[in-house]
């Protein structure tokens, strides 16, 4: 098996961990959508960053990671791809997705719930070993393909400081024991104190924090599930030099980032960190 590069690696080398979509299956223009992923994705891989791709997010049908990777022949270099894996897959599905990132050298994968879709299966409790809970979670999932694959992946979980604090703690610690390895937070427009008390309870976890480069605050709201108050004056760029300042010894993952006007600055921001965090 190929030698592992962890995601306490990507904190140490300073690799931004960049969100992609794969193509939706609506898109008017499919070969255009496929063509544009590509770009992206060589683009990210060619920095030296991390290409995070999703899993139908916001419930929205969109081909998945593995399958576009295999589609269109792209590069797997170790370590510089994550693969989202939600709920909403049956079984087989599921193994699929698995057994193929296991093939292609896919090793870090970020179990979420997910948000659901009347045209998505869902995971039953019997069919990953839980049958008691009444619904698949997150934590469930992580269970089982830590059960199933020993050691085969590194298990990222997600982090929600808008969730009641209490609650949002108890599913981490939850998580965590279900195999989870490492943690990516939902978007941060400022130094957040429920990510400040997960880092003093956990100080040898690899935190990622999420900066949100879209200059829209209502898709952030709908995205976390709870209102954020808009702000006119919001600039993701100088936001995210602040989470370098604030959060120096986590990593940082890039959401809603602008390829064309925001992604040649990124340059200007490590260098920020370094000199400045």
């Amino acid at each position: 098996m190929q030698s592992m590069t962890n995601m306490r690696d990507h904190i140490i080398s300073r690799r931004y961990q960049v969100e992609l979509g794969p193509p939706r299956q609506d898109a008017p223009d499919l070969r255009a959508a496929l063509d544009q992923f590509a770009q992206r994705y060589r683009r990210v891989l060619d920095s030296g960053y991390v290409a995070g791709i999703t899993d139908n997010s916001m419930g929205l049908l969109a081909f998945q990671g593995t399958e576009t990777i295999i589609e269109l022949g792209l590069p797997v270099n170790p370590g510089q791809v994550m693969i989202h894996l939600n709920t909403f897959h049956t079984l087989e599905n599921l193994h699929q997705i698995l057994e193929d990132c296991l093939r292609l050298g896919i090793r870090q994968l970020l179990i979420i719930s997910g948000d659901g879709s009347d045209r998505l299966p869902r995971l039953q409790p019997e069919e990953v070993g839980a049958t008691q809970v009444a619904a698949v979670t997150a934590v469930e999932l992580l269970a089982y393909i830590h059960r199933v694959y020993p050691g085969r992946f590194e298990l990222g979980a997600a982090f929600n400081p808008y969730e009641p604090r209490e609650h949002e703690l108890d599913k981490l610690a939850r998580k965590l024991q279900a195999g989870a390895s490492f943690l990516i937070t939902q978007p941060l427009l400022s130094k957040n104190a429920v990510v400040d008390e997960v880092l003093r309870r956990y100080p040898d976890l690899p935190v990622f924090v999420e900066a949100w480069m879209s200059r829209r605050i209502s898709l952030l709201s709908e995205a976390v599930g709870y209102e954020i108050k808009d702000d006119p004056s919001f600039d993701p760029i100088l936001t995210l030099k602040q989470l370098h300042r604030d959060y120096p010894d986590c990593g940082i993952y890039l959401s809603l980032l602008g390829f064309k006007t925001q992604y040649d600055l990124l340059g200007d921001t490590w260098v920020t960190r370094h000199t400045e965090g």
